[in-house]
């Protein structure tokens, strides 16, 4: 009977370690993730706007070379 219930015991308390271990886990990942936006994004928002601005630099540029081209002639 002290067996049993010793068994008992032992599983109820591996079950509750379980679940401590994924509600600390999964507090973890939020936690770096929430890290990992909060650098990310202002990255991102860089990245764009660099890489918008050099999407936009190039019909600028020819505009310009083209206007150049012209004044140079006449």
């Amino acid at each position: 009977m002290f067996e049993l219930l010793t068994l008992i015991v032992f599983v109820w308390l591996l079950v509750k370690a379980a679940g401590l271990a994924l509600k600390l886990t999964w507090g973890a990942a939020k936690i770096v993730a929430g890290i990992l936006v909060a650098l990310a994004m202002p990255l991102l928002v860089l990245i764009l706007v660099f890489a918008g601005g050099i999407a936009l630099l190039a019909p600028i540029a020819l505009v310009a070379i083209a206007v150049a081209i012209l004044k140079a002639c006449t």
